[in-house]
């Protein structure tokens, strides 16, 4: 199912995917019961959307890929301080973007971060710069999804993520019952 959001005009609300009938899970990359959704520019309406997150989501595949466009405004307060005579992206705000836009790929349901391996910052994201986030399913599950996830500027890597780790909120968390 594609859900296309008109660029012009007020912003809708995007239509909820249907719920696939019960069965076995679809293996990753086969395109049976998977959904696209393919939207304009809906910040308001991206999940994610705001300081840490993206502000046009580009194409999202649940339990596939997802991918987004992040703009870096020059009024950023984080600007003045990080760094005053050469203004930097901090790049914890740069892997939220991608947590997010990953949360995006896992599907329905709330999922937090749980773990982060091999980020690596190559290059600088300054003010007036476009990040375009690529986010691909390496593992999901219906409590544990695991994306590898790419950030360019300028069109060149400026970081990548090896592994985030996101689970479902239903998990049981480790020492509860």
């Amino acid at each position: 199912m594609t859900t296309t959001v008109p660029t012009a005009g007020p912003t809708p609300t995007p239509t909820p995917a249907p719920v696939p009938a019960a069965g076995p899970a679809p293996a990753p990359g086969s395109g049976a019961g998977s959904t696209t959704v393919t939207t304009g520019p809906v910040a308001a309406a991206v999940p994610g959307g705001g300081p840490g997150g993206f502000d046009r989501l580009l194409e999202a595949v649940v339990g596939e890929r997802a991918a987004a466009v992040r703009n870096v405004p020059a009024t950023l307060t984080c600007f003045t301080d990080h760094f005053p005579r050469h203004p930097v992206l901090p790049g914890v705000l740069l892997l939220e973007s991608m947590a997010a836009l990953a949360r995006s790929a896992a599907g329905p349901g709330t999922w937090r971060l749980a773990a982060v391996r091999g980020v690596r910052f190559k290059h600088f994201v300054g003010p007036g710069d476009q990040v375009h986030l690529t986010v691909e399913v390496t593992a999901h599950g219906p409590h544990r999804t695991e994306c590898r996830a790419t950030a360019r500027a300028g069109g060149r890597v400026v970081a990548t993520a090896r592994v985030l780790a996101l689970v479902s909120d239903e998990t049981t968390r480790e020492g509860t019952a």
